[in-house]
């Protein structure tokens, strides 16, 4: 199924926004400024993949994309919930129309 253009333009307007957000969280600033401090301390040593620096600069690049990953699925979800209460609240009113009034003519 495709979603329409507009759709499509609004979800990809709000990944924008919100991986601007990210970008500049503080605790992820922080995060990924140990990770380059422990990138630069990588290139110190000769057999780069087998010192500890490159174990500790790994370690802190998976968890720095681990949390941004995070509040993207996090925000994600809590948009799409967002927007599927905001639909069926549109749609309850209607349903809650045609109820009253089938029950006004059955009196």
């Amino acid at each position: 199924m495709d979603f329409p253009p507009w759709l499509q333009q609004a979800i990809q307007a709000r990944l924008e926004e919100m991986s601007s957000r990210i970008e500049h969280d503080p605790e992820l600033s922080r995060v990924r400024g140990e990770t380059d401090e422990a990138f630069e301390a990588l290139f110190a040593g000769k057999n780069v993949e087998q010192t500890p620096e490159f174990t500790e600069w790994e370690n802190r690049y998976i968890v720095s994309k681990g949390i941004e990953n995070e509040r993207l699925y996090m925000q994600g979800l809590r948009d799409g919930i967002q927007l599927t209460v905001s639909l069926l609240g549109q749609s309850m009113p209607e349903e809650n129309d045609t109820k009253a009034q089938s029950n006004n003519a059955n009196p």
